[in-house]
């Protein structure tokens, strides 16, 4: 990382769609899911490219349009693959009252919602699992939906919870305590997700999300572009 004044030369730099819900659909994309992303977009060129590139992952995306630039982010990736980000544009999500399909969500085994409205994150519920990132507290906290997970992180202070923040209480609450190199947190989560919508219990669910959490730190950025 530079430090004040300096001047560095990256040896490479890539694009892709990232963030916590990229991240995570495309490790449940890897994993063999069919993987339904609702999302919202800017109204510029970059809006529409993160769209095309989303889809290109393998993903089908539901997005709505927000008057607005889309959100970017320069990050960071020292030797260790550990990131450093700096985020430029307010951040954009769903709401429940966007014209998309959201009634599709009841038939679907199991959801990872990482940005929403409360009324999103009710609409989440229908699906038979939902698993939910402490990141988005206030939201949990508006929408008083019965959780079957929350991932919140044990080192991360916009990522923490403490019991009694929410009700009802989540059934379970997974604390990470690992590098937070990029998207290991996310695939971590989205790991936990498809194994919890597979029907394993608990520990095996934890197990097998904390390989998808493993192999983010082989991949670069958030999906492995351009390896």
């Amino acid at each position: 990382m530079p430090a004040q004044g300096d001047i560095v030369t990256a040896l490479d730099t890539w694009e892709e769609p990232a963030g916590g819900g990229a991240d995570a659909a495309g490790e449940l994309v890897r994993l063999g899911a069919e993987v339904d992303f609702f999302v919202a977009v800017g109204n510029d060129e970059l809006g529409r490219t993160a769209r095309e590139a989303l889809e290109a992952l393998g993903c089908r995306v539901h997005a709505a349009t927000r008057d607005e630039p889309q959100r970017r982010a320069f990050t960071y990736l020292d030797g260790d693959g550990e990131r450093t980000i700096t985020l430029m544009g307010s951040k954009l999500h769903p709401h429940g009252a966007d014209p998309l399909p959201w009634n599709e969500l009841a038939g679907v085994d199991a959801v990872y919602f990482s940005a929403g409205d409360a009324e999103a994150l009710r609409a989440a519920r229908q699906a038979r699992v939902l698993v939910a990132t402490a990141r988005e507290l206030e939201t949990l906290r508006e929408a008083q939906v019965p959780l079957d997970a929350l991932v919140r992180s044990g080192r991360d202070p916009s990522e923490a919870y403490e019991h009694g923040q929410l009700d009802p209480e989540p059934r379970l609450i997974v604390s990470t305590m690992g590098r937070d190199a990029y998207g290991a947190g996310d695939c971590f989560a989205a790991g936990l997700t498809f194994a919890l919508g597979m029907g394993d219990d608990p520990e095996a669910a934890l197990a097998f999300a904390a390989t998808c959490g493993a192999r983010a730190l082989t991949r670069r950025g958030a999906n492995g572009a351009n390896r």
